[in-house]
């Protein structure tokens, strides 16, 4: 089958998110053909390249979301009133405040334990609203040759203005200036950007069996043209929710500082987005439970969840995990990306309480920090490493040494990560925040004991082979630590406990297997039903011959430029199709 890859600052791009399983998933799966449609966020991904892709990659067509010129098209009157109504309404949905004018965080959003029926009429009739606003400006796109220029004008603005002051409109957005509607349009116009690609048509999406997004929010925005204008059938992956990492970005950084109302409507975009897109999806695969609930909450058909674990390569790990060797029984290791969400700062208090019960205990705090925000992390990290634990020496002749020392991965101490992993004898994640927990699995794979916070999918990730305590609690923490430093045999039991799950749960092979399973399964309950027409433009009787749709390669390669589903012996100048006698039925469901 041909499926379409659907990423968002990703894969195939050198850096990105979901880079390594969607590049894991296309060469596992090399029976079917995969053409990917990838939106880049910054110059600089897309001045670095792509990886090398694997041969089952037929064609890539790449679209900046963080920049796009302007589009040219001039609208006649039918199209601006076509364009009005339409914005506006998608507008006025983001504004729509719910029964008794409360809003919640995604807007009008089902709220947890919020079993009210009228709460719940008004988000469906709000809901259905916004998707009727969303493909009708896809339809104009279409139509008229783009949206760019129309959502940048003075129009889209006024409509989100005249939005925001109805009567009924959540408290905040009527509290919006004219500085926070020209942001609040900036950003919808960016992220309406898919709208107007030209990847919509028989030489595009239009001519795919499945669409595979790599993550809701903008990534699916295509997909969801596509079953729209092709009914092809949407799956969407989210191994982090994108509407969480949204609403956590608005905690920190440049969108902390925006103002409320500016806030409050983007929260709403995104959060009505991701309904419509676990809506209008044939499956939806989480990575975790920690993901499923949250997908749950924003409005996910339940029938429709399959949890599919990322899938991560063992076999970088199995030299230390099939021979564990504990280079140094003292020594607790901290693996991953130093941010303020790994509160290493917890992690720091709870080793000066283990240092009091096991003073030979030293700790290694191993990775880099990334952007401005993380580099000064690090630097009050290592002040306040300094100030617990002042340069110990052993004797009046030798060099003092602090107990804790910064380290990166790649240097001559620890040229890999397994070597990271083997350096210590029980491995700590002290975070407060944490989606799908890598570091953890990692150390699994190296069959090491383990000490967590419970966060995110931790719990289900360790699944009772490591210790588990509650987040910001350095007290809890060195205890756990300490117990697993003084019992040897413990820290074997749970290490090849560890290891067992993750090599049950967490490796490419399962995760390539449950998507090939999946795939079939959703081409096999959403087949596309398309018609060939002929020169003249009627429909072709039998132009796809019925076996097409068995997956496989029964055809052998596909002429470049024939139709899609034709084998490439049928492949050439069509037949002119003779002109049919009356009562002849002139249509056939192709596929």
């Amino acid at each position: 089958m041909r499926i379409g890859l659907l990423t968002e600052g990703g894969y195939p791009y050198v850096s990105g998110d979901a880079r390594l399983w969607c590049d894991r998933l296309v060469r596992g799966l090399g029976q079917h053909d995969f053409d990917l449609y990838a939106l880049s966020r910054t110059e600089r991904q897309e001045n670095e390249g792509w990886i090398e892709l694997p041969p089952q990659v037929g064609r890539v067509r790449t679209a900046p979301l963080w920049t796009a010129a302007d589009d040219g098209v001039v609208y006649g009157r039918r199209a601006r009133r076509r364009f009005a109504e339409c914005y506006g309404e998608l507008v006025a949905a983001l504004c729509a405040s719910g029964p008794g004018g409360a809003g919640g965080p995604g807007g009008a959003q089902r709220q947890p334990g919020d079993s009210s029926g009228d709460s719940e009429e008004f988000c469906a009739s709000e809901a259905d609203r916004f998707s009727s606003a969303l493909y009708g400006l896809a339809e104009l796109a279409r139509d008229e040759g783009g949206l760019v220029g129309a959502l940048r004008s003075e129009r889209a603005v006024r409509a989100l203005e005249r939005a925001c002051r109805a009567p009924g409109a959540l408290r905040t957005a009527r509290e919006a200036r004219v500085p926070d509607l020209l942001a609040v349009a900036a950003h919808l116009e960016q992220a309406l950007r898919p709208l107007s690609l030209d990847w919509y048509g028989d030489d595009g999406l239009g001519s795919a069996d499945l669409c595979h997004a790599a993550s809701g929010g903008v990534a699916a925005l295509p997909g969801l043209v596509a079953r729209h204008f092709f009914d092809v059938p949407l799956l969407v992956t989210e191994y982090g929710v994108r509407l969480r990492t949204h609403y956590l970005a608005s905690g920190a950084g440049p969108t902390a500082e925006a103002a409320p109302a500016v806030r409050a409507l983007l929260a709403a975009f995104h959060g009505r987005l991701a309904t419509e897109v676990y809506r209008q999806a044939a499956c939806v695969t989480p990575g975790n439970a920690h993901a499923r609930r949250w997908q749950e909450r924003c409005g996910a058909d339940r029938d429709k969840l399959r949890t599919v674990y990322p899938g991560m390569e063992a076999a970088h790990f199995a030299e230390v995990g099939e021979a564990p060797d504990y280079t140094d029984p003292d020594t607790l290791v901290w693996v991953g990306r130093v941010e303020p969400a790994k509160d290493l700062m917890s992690l720091l208090h709870a080793f000066a309480e283990v240092r009091k019960e096991e003073p030979k205990t030293r700790l290694r705090v191993v990775g880099s920090a990334t952007g401005a925000e993380g580099e000064a992390y690090l630097g009050h990290c290592k002040a306040l490493a300094a100030q617990l634990f002042p340069d110990e020496a052993d004797g009046p002749h030798t060099v003092g040494d602090n107990p804790v020392s910064f380290e990166e991965i790649g240097g001559p101490e620890l040229p890999t990560a397994a070597d990271a992993y083997a350096s210590g004898t029980v491995i700590v994640l002290s975070s407060v925040v944490e989606g799908f927990p890598v570091s953890l699995v990692e150390a699994m794979f190296c069959g090491r004991a383990t000490v967590s916070t419970d966060v995110g999918a931790v719990v289900e990730v360790i699944g009772g082979t490591g210790l588990v305590v509650p987040p910001r609690n350095p007290r809890a923490l060195a205890d756990a630590s300490v117990a697993l430093l003084r019992d040897s045999e413990r820290r074997a039991r749970l290490g090849a406990a560890a290891r067992a799950r993750a090599l049950e749960l967490f490796t490419v092979e399962q995760n390539i297997t449950a998507f090939h399973g999946i795939y079939l399964e959703i081409v096999s309950h959403c087949p596309v039903n398309r018609v060939v027409l002929d020169r003249s433009g009627e429909p072709l009787p039998f132009a796809v011959p019925a076996e097409a749709h068995v997956p496989g390669r029964w055809t052998g390669p596909v002429t470049r430029g024939a139709a899609r589903g034709v084998p490439g012996w049928a492949a050439g100048p069509p037949v002119r199709a003779t002109a049919p006698t009356a009562g002849t039925v002139a249509t056939e469901g192709a596929r």
